[in-house]
């Protein structure tokens, strides 16, 4: 039987007018639900805001130093990083902290990463962004020197963009985490997916368009030389509203700065639970979700209460 994980998607500024230290709080009461009920934790790569209604100016957890201190505080989950931003780190570094973190975890630590797309935080922070041909091209590149770095002593690596010469990385993660590429371009994002990745993440969007980009991603393997069936699907979904009615959950929904109209579980236990069913049957095993009424606990509750057992996980 094939096993279906449930992480928490950590949000990554608060809504409304918390204070630094209520957000913070906020994020604890939700990870003791979590680390009760569901396998894993995952934290985005974002300096600034991007959902509706929040001002640039809200407070932003970033991601690498916020997954080093969850793993030590929460030593029941897997931490996963959904996704890092390639651009933001230089690739060799990067490695080291993953490895870094591997050690301290070992086992626990999802490599999670993308080429990168919020063009605004780019600008902000001082960083070049390139086309996306070039940023994706980055990513495959970034990929290649972890690869190398985390099983070769010495490594060396000559791209286009970066470059590694003799590089020593000790200690080495072991056992190496999983890469997790997250992104849908059907050209070039899934061809690096095809070379690169354990995990596939597709972040958002509807069960017909995750199917479309997962036939195009085996294609890509059958053109690379890579098993398909070895590669996990994930889906990450930005709006889970539930509620003991449909109302209510609608109601939840229209309230969060993160329900647009596609990404949505919407609905009560009974509905949502079918409508996760619908993705497994296409092949997703792995599932990030951000319930829309944090910091409430009520709707996280509810889904380890009555869709989690359902799954093979329970209480």
């Amino acid at each position: 039987m094939t096993q279906i994980s449930f992480g928490w998607r950590v949000p990554d500024w608060p809504e409304g007018n918390r204070t630094t230290q209520e957000f913070i709080a906020d994020i604890h009461s939700t990870l003791e639900v979590v680390s009760e009920h569901f396998a894993s934790a995952w934290v985005a790569d974002h300096v600034v805001p991007w959902g509706r209604w929040m001002p640039v100016e809200s407070d932003t957890v970033e991601c690498l130093t916020t997954l080093a201190y969850l793993a030590a505080a929460y030593p029941r989950l897997t931490l996963g990083t959904i996704v890092l931003c390639q651009s933001y780190r230089p690739p060799a570094l990067l490695a080291k902290m993953i490895a870094n973190l591997c050690a301290f975890a070992p086992g626990r630590i999802v490599f999670g990463i993308g080429a990168g797309w919020k063009e605004d935080e780019y600008r902000a922070y001082g960083y070049d962004f390139p086309r996306a041909a070039v940023r994706i091209k980055q990513l495959d590149e970034t990929c290649e020197i972890v690869k190398r770095l985390w099983s070769e002593t010495p490594a060396t690596f000559h791209g286009q963009y970066y470059h590694i010469e003799n590089a020593n990385l000790n200690p080495k993660p072991a056992p190496l985490p999983p890469i997790m590429i997250g992104g849908g371009g059907e050209q070039l994002t899934l061809r690096v997916v095809a070379k690169h990745a354990n995990w596939y993440n597709l972040p958002g969007g509807t069960r017909e368009n995750y199917q479309h980009k997962l036939d195009v991603l085996r294609e890509h393997c059958a053109a690379v030389g890579t098993n398909y069936d070895q590669i996990v699907k994930s889906w990450s979904c930005d709006c889970v509203a539930i509620a003991s009615t449909d109302d209510e959950a609608r109601r939840i929904a229209d309230a969060s700065a993160f329900c647009g109209p596609d990404s949505t579980l919407i609905g009560t236990p009974e509905h949502i639970a079918a409508e996760l069913q619908q993705w497994i049957d296409i092949g997703v095993t792995q599932f990030q979700l951000r319930f829309a009424d944090f910091p409430r606990l009520d709707g996280i509750n509810l889904f380890a209460q009555e869709v989690l057992p359902r799954f093979g996980s329970s209480l």
